[in-house]
């Protein structure tokens, strides 16, 4: 660390050292004091404006966990992804208070494990499952999109008792938008050199934001936001000048998954993209406002998150270039969770577009939720640092 770090965390309210899914919980179980019924969520594709506009709060579910995958894999097959199994153990345990929260779980057809996966947790909650088209630029993907967030909006109001007109849910996508370009402005102070925001203080923003109402969040991104530029201002900054910038792309990264991010600072790296759901992903891409059809600008919108399930996945492509040319790493490093063979498929093509478009040092991992390969993945990293130009690589 700098002698020129920041002299307080971004957050500075006390749980600064704890996971961000605990100030995400205390916000969620707040909005449930309130009377605001809990919709569990499993994906970035979930619309959280149509939820938000019904009174609704959003909550992602536990999965970034290796301690009840044992309890899982009782079940479930040992070879499946770690998040499925974590997430199925959590509520084989009972351990994930964001499920005990939940009134109900909305989920996506986002990969076939986790449609198995909600087939076995049907019993326990209400659940709906939305049916994502995952050929996003054929004709009818957004009509189709569209009729299946009018469907949840029926499921919705018929386990909740809770409705949203037009006119809120256009009133949820404004807000939206005023948070989603907050939280970007914020994200990219790791774009400057050496980064003013660490990716831990990123995943505390991302974490509370993504269930946070506008209302709510706004006014505290804005506090961070002149927070930050007094960091700059002042010349605090993260890391040692010169150490290597890796951006992370892939599956989603959490808990016990964020020791790749832990790994790249062992080895003398600057973690400033943590492009994944978890990471600055959704909050990427503005609302079409003022339509007429707010659930048309919504299917839309949410379409083109570049998720590994969608084909042809070009909008990755096109958001990883986006990324490269903003935060301007030395490295992009393709994480893979063990059995994820979307992402795993595609970090092929990912590869391919960065060597040919970027020319920036690409390595791709497959790993799991244990530490047994964090000594074998610190070697592989420090070895591609030092084939890094002199000045990206010094320390």
């Amino acid at each position: 660390m700098s002698s020129r770090a920041p002299k307080e965390p971004l957050m500075n309210d006390g749980l600064d050292a704890d996971p961000p899914s605990k100030r995400a919980l205390q916000y969620v179980l707040k909005k449930k004091d309130e009377g605001w019924p809990v919709a569990g969520i499993y994906c970035g594709y979930a619309p959280l404006e149509l939820m938000h506009a019904m009174g609704i709060v959003p909550a992602l579910l536990c999965a970034f966990s290796k301690v009840p995958i044992e309890s899982a894999e009782e079940i479930l097959p040992a070879n499946l992804c770690p998040l499925i199994k974590s997430s199925y153990g959590f509520i084989q345990e009972g351990t994930c208070p964001f499920f005990t929260a939940a009134d109900v779980v909305v989920a996506e057809t986002t990969c076939d494990g986790k449609k198995k996966m909600f087939e076995l947790i049907s019993a326990l909650k209400p659940l709906h499952v939305m049916d994502l088209p995952q050929m996003p630029d054929e004709d009818g993907a957004v009509d189709n999109w569209r009729r299946m967030i009018i469907r949840l909006q029926q499921f919705l109001e018929d386990k909740t008792g809770r409705t949203a007109t037009n006119e809120q849910i256009e009133e949820a996508i404004v807000w939206s938008n005023r948070k989603n370009r907050l939280a970007r402005k914020i994200f990219e102070y790791a774009a400057c050199d050496p980064p003013v925001i660490s990716w831990k203080e990123i995943y505390d923003i991302s974490f509370l934001a993504m269930p946070a109402t506008g209302p709510d969040i706004v006014p505290l991104l804005e506090e961070k936001l002149e927070k930050l530029e007094k960091r700059r201002s002042s010349g605090e900054y993260f890391g040692a000048r010169g150490a290597p910038r890796v951006m992370v792309t892939g599956c989603p990264i959490g808990g016990d998954a964020t020791k790749m991010f832990r790994v790249v600072e062992e080895a003398g790296g600057l973690v400033v993209a943590p492009d994944s759901c978890t990471g600055i992903k959704i909050f990427n891409g503005d609302f079409a406002e003022n339509t007429g059809d707010p659930i048309g600008a919504m299917a839309e919108r949410y379409l083109k998150i570049p998720c590994a399930c969608m084909t042809p996945n070009s909008e990755r492509m096109n958001a990883l270039s986006s990324l490269i040319k903003t935060y301007k790493p030395d490295v992009v490093i393709d994480f893979i969770l063990q059995a994820c063979h979307g992402y795993n498929v595609e970090s092929h093509r990912v590869a391919r577009h960065i060597g040919e478009n970027h020319g920036t040092a690409f390595l791709k991992v497959e790993s799991d939720y244990s530490d047994a390969d964090v000594g074998q993945l610190k070697t592989r990293i420090e070895a591609l640092f030092e084939t890094l130009p002199a000045k990206a690589a010094a320390n």
